[in-house]
């Protein structure tokens, strides 16, 4: 029975493991039918509704927390547009290949190219914004201005929309420069920060190949995550075909961010799923011990024992003399005779000191040196005498040497 029981289980599992194939295969299939003329396309997966509230911000570059993707789910974002002679060839690349991405728009720009804004949304696009100027130094700047430089561009690129709705409640800080007062207002207007996962670092003077090899490298020791790229860099339009093409070819998925709303509510996710790298459930993981908050029902004193207690003589503590054991027991138990070291002596009375006895002088004599300066008074005979061994000196020459030391002192 157990073996049955086992069989079923093996072919739940796979049965699992096939539809879950089967799904992804199909939501590729159909994304690829959906896009016209480019039967070969990547398309995009799937869409992925948030709501900024519950996760403020996002992006492990930065904050603990990132999209909830699951491995080789890809996120594009592109910065600093529009900026037509690039932002555009960017619009057809993605196009050709059914891709939807989110793009931080520069409230100047919009003002600049307000049908380029309109493009981003007519083709699909989810629209966020990247202040009105793009200042690099938000960190350092006064709530005041980091909040006009916000206020601003989010009214530029609506009003370059001309639909509030269009705008997705995203926000991407110049140069990732976060700061505390930045982040703070920013919750506080139900804006979602977006740092990002991995760059590309298109911005920087690098050939299109170097981009195209930095997002792929990164992408795959990440294995999913939010991708940062810029639409006004010419690199970018020339790499990003590449990175599209190999994105499929290594078996990535592209998912269309969007913000939630009343009628369109947020994909229901768990709260690990929001981490890059959530810790494994088969890796022990260290705690200290929590401390108990101990409640003592009764913090009443002990008695303290009574001399009668001891079992001596009349109650009292006896003041000196040895013990008996065979009279002095307390409850059965002999008590210990009295300690064998002395007893300290009391200490002088009106701070006199005690006079210690002087050393005798002999104690000083070093005897080696002595009878060095001895040998310096003895004959050559006499000192070769003194030469030979200990052990072979007899009890006469010891006896003479010693007589004749005497007389040197004498003479001295």
């Amino acid at each position: 029975m157990s073996g049955n029981a086992l069989v079923g289980v093996r072919t739940w599992q796979w049965t699992a493991l096939c539809a879950g194939l089967l799904t992804c295969i199909t939501s590729q299939t159909v994304s690829a039918a959906d896009c016209p003329g480019h039967p070969d396309a990547l398309g995009t997966s799937r869409t992925l509704v948030v709501d900024p509230r519950e996760h403020p911000r996002i992006g492990t570059m930065q904050y603990p927390e990132t999209l909830p993707l699951e491995d080789h789910e890809v996120v594009l974002t592109f910065d600093d547009g529009p900026l037509p002679r690039n932002s555009n060839q960017i619009l057809d690349i993605l196009a050709a290949q059914c891709v939807k991405a989110t793009f931080f728009i520069i409230g100047h720009q919009a003002q600049a190219y307000p049908e380029g804004v309109r493009k981003l949304r007519d083709a699909g696009h989810s629209i966020g914004t990247h202040t009105q100027d793009h200042p690099l130094g938000m960190n350092r700047m006064s709530i005041e201005r980091a909040r006009q430089e916000i206020d601003d561009g989010i009214a530029s690129v609506k009003v370059a929309l001309g639909d509030d709705a269009a705008l997705a409640p995203f926000f991407r800080i110049p140069g990732l420069s976060r700061a505390d007062i930045v982040e703070d207002y920013l919750a506080s207007q139900g804006i979602q920060i977006w740092s990002a996962d991995f760059p590309a670092d298109d911005w920087r003077h690098v050939s299109s190949s170097r981009v195209y090899d930095l997002a792929i490298k990164r992408l795959e020791d990440k294995g999913r995550g939010i991708l940062l790229l810029h639409d006004i860099q010419a690199r970018t339009v020339a790499a990003l075909p590449r990175i599209l093409h190999e994105l499929k070819a290594r078996g990535y998925r592209i998912v269309h961010v969007v913000p939630a709303t009343s009628e369109q509510p947020a994909t229901p996710t768990e709260t690990l799923q929001w981490q890059l790298h959530p810790p494994s459930e088969t890796v022990a993981i260290s705690h200290w011990p929590k401390i108990p908050n101990f409640v003592y029902a009764d913090a009443g004193t002990l008695p303290a024992p009574a001399l009668s207690d001891l079992d001596w003589h009349d109650g009292k503590l006896p003041l000196g003399g040895p013990f008996d054991r065979a009279e002095h027991v307390a409850r059965g138990v002999p008590l210990p005779r009295q300690a064998p070291w002395p007893r300290q002596s009391p200490l002088p009375l009106d701070g006199a000191a005690n006079a210690l006895p002087v050393p005798a002088q002999s104690i000083f004599e070093i005897q080696e040196k002595r009878r060095a300066a001895t040998q310096l008074l003895v004959p050559p005979s006499h000192h070769a005498e003194q030469a030979l061994p200990a052990e072979r000196e007899t009890d006469g020459l010891a006896a003479q040497r010693e007589a004749r030391d005497g007389s040197i002192r004498h003479d001295l």
